[in-house]
C-alpha cells in the first residue's frame, strides 16, 4: 500500500456498513408518562458514505446521533457500528487551558498512543485540517473556524471509521462555514471516512452529502431520502444544489405543517 491513508480507506471498504440502525425507537420520561422522540428508525451508512440527517428543530436528529455514538441506548431496536464512532458537536468543547496541540494529544492519549509519538501525530492531524503551525496556540488565540478545525483534528485522533457531526458549523459566519464545507469535503475524500452529519440547513445538507435523509417532526421517523448525484466540489449557490434544496425544503415544510396539525 502506498500510504497509511490509502490503507485505512481500503480497509473501510472491507466492512459491510459503518453504521446500521435497525428499528430504533427512543422514549424519554418516567413509565406511564413517556414521550416518544424517535419511532422505528432503520438506516445504514455504507463505508466511506457521507449522509446528512435533516429535519426541523426537535425532530430527534441529535438524539439519534447520540444513540449511534453510544452516549445513550435505544428504548427499542439495535445499533451496530464498525468500531467506536468519533463525535463532533456544534460547540468545539476544547479545553481552554490547553494548546491546540495538547487538545488533540488528549484524544491520542485516551486512545493509547505512546507519549513519544503524540506530538508528531498531533502535528500531522492539525496539518490535515489546514492548521499547520497552530500546535502551540491557546484556544483564545483561535478564531471560531480554527477552533472547529482543532475539534475536527481531535475527532480524527480517535482513528474512528465513522465520524458523527452534530451541526458543527451552525454557529459560524457564512464565509467561514463555506470554507469549512470545502475542507470537510476534501478531508472526507482523502481519508475514506464515513460521515453522519446532522443539520437543519437544507443547502448545507445538499452541498455536502451523497445522501440526504429527512426526519419527520416528533416523533422522528424517516420521511424520505434523496441520493445526491451532483458532482463534487459543489457550491452552495450552484443551480443544481438550489433546485434540489427547494424540493427538500418543500417536503420539510410539509412535515412541519403536518406536525402542527396534531
Amino acid at each position: 500500500m502506498a500510504t497509511s491513508t490509502l490503507t485505512k480507506a481500503e480497509d473501510r471498504t472491507a466492512v459491510s456498513h459503518a453504521a446500521r440502525i435497525q428499528h430504533v425507537s427512543k422514549s424519554f420520561g418516567r413509565p406511564g408518562a413517556q414521550q416518544l422522540v424517535l419511532d422505528d428508525i432503520s438506516l445504514d451508512v455504507a463505508p466511506g458514505e457521507f449522509v446528512t440527517l435533516l429535519g426541523a428543530s426537535g425532530c430527534g436528529k441529535s438524539t439519534l446521533l447520540n444513540l449511534v455514538a453510544g452516549l445513550d441506548a435505544p428504548t427499542v431496536g439495535a445499533i451496530e457500528t464498525s468500531g467506536r464512532p468519533a463525535l463532533m458537536f456544534q460547540e468545539h468543547a476544547l479545553f481552554p487551558w490547553l494548546t491546540a496541540g495538547k487538545n488533540v494529544e488528549l484524544a491520542l492519549r485516551l486512545r493509547g498512543v505512546p507519549k513519544s509519538e503524540r506530538r508528531d501525530e498531533a502535528e500531522r492531524l492539525l496539518g490535515l485540517v489546514r492548521l499547520s503551525g497552530a500546535y502551540g496556540k491557546r484556544v483564545h488565540e483561535l478564531s471560531g473556524g480554527m477552533r472547529q478545525r482543532v475539534a475536527l483534528a481531535r475527532a480524527l485522533a480517535q482513528d474512528s471509521q465513522l465520524l458523527l457531526m452534530d451541526e458543527p458549523f451552525a454557529a459560524l459566519d457564512a464565509i467561514t462555514r463555506d470554507v469549512l464545507h470545502d475542507e470537510l469535503t476534501q478531508l472526507w475524500h482523502e481519508t475514506g471516512l464515513s460521515v453522519l452529519f446532522v443539520t437543519h440547513n437544507v443547502r448545507e445538507a445538499v452541498r455536502l452529502a451523497q445522501r440526504v435523509v429527512l426526519l419527520s417532526s416528533r416523533p422522528g421517523r424517516i420521511a424520505r431520502e434523496w441520493t445526491v448525484d451532483i458532482p463534487q466540489p459543489r457550491r452552495i449557490e450552484d443551480s443544481d444544489v438550489a433546485e434540489l434544496s427547494l424540493e427538500i425544503t418543500e417536503q420539510l415544510r410539509g412535515e412541519i405543517r403536518r406536525h402542527g396539525q396534531h
